[in-house]
C-alpha cells in the first residue's frame, strides 16, 4: 500500500516529522513513542503502511516481531530498573487502535511502574463452554498462507 499522507507513522517514515528512532531497516523501523506509557516506550512500524492485521504479511510481521525482540534487549540493558518487556499491539478502535498504520508497542517493565493490563472480573466458562468456542473458532480460520515458491 502506498504511503498515506495523512498518515503521522508514513510522514514520520518519508522524514516529514521528527522522531527519535533506534534504528531503520529495510522492512520496518523503531522510534520513542512521543506519549510514553512509560520511559522508553518504542513504536515497532513497517515502513509501508499497513493498517491493521488483515493487511499484514507473515513477513512483514515476522520482521515486526524480530525488530521488537532487539528493542527488548535494549531496554533491557538501557533502561535502569527494567525488569520485563510487554508487547502490545492494537487492531482496530475498539481494541485501542488511535493511529491507523499497523504498529507494536514495545514497553519496559519493573515491578512498581504502576502500569499493567487489568483483567475484567468474569466467571471461569466450563470445558463445554471452552470446547464449544474453539469449535466455532476452528470453523472460522483462515487457510495458512503459503510462502511463494523459491526461484
Amino acid at each position: 500500500m502506498p504511503p498515506n499522507p495523512d498518515c503521522i507513522f508514513c510522514k514520520i517514515i518519508a522524514g516529514r516529522a521528527e522522531a527519535s528512532f533506534l534504528f531503520r531497516e529495510a522492512k520496518v523501523a523503531a522510534f520513542l513513542d512521543v506519549f510514553p506509557w512509560l520511559p522508553g516506550h518504542t513504536l515497532v512500524v513497517p515502513r509501508r503502511h499497513v493498517t491493521g492485521l488483515a493487511e499484514l504479511t507473515p513477513d512483514l510481521g515476522g520482521h515486526m516481531l524480530a525488530a521488537g525482540r532487539r528493542v527488548a534487549a535494549a531496554l533491557r540493558l538501557g533502561i535502569p530498573g527494567c525488569e520485563g518487556v510487554n508487547f502490545f499491539l492494537a487492531d482496530g478502535a475498539v481494541a485501542g487502535q488511535t493511529v491507523f498504520h499497523c504498529h507494536l508497542h514495545v514497553l519496559p517493565r519493573a515491578a512498581a511502574d504502576g502500569f499493567g493490563i487489568r483483567r475484567p472480573a468474569v466467571r471461569p466458562p466450563s470445558r463445554e463452554e471452552l470446547e464449544a468456542q474453539a469449535t466455532r473458532l476452528r470453523t472460522s480460520l483462515p487457510a495458512p498462507r503459503r510462502a511463494a515458491a523459491r526461484r
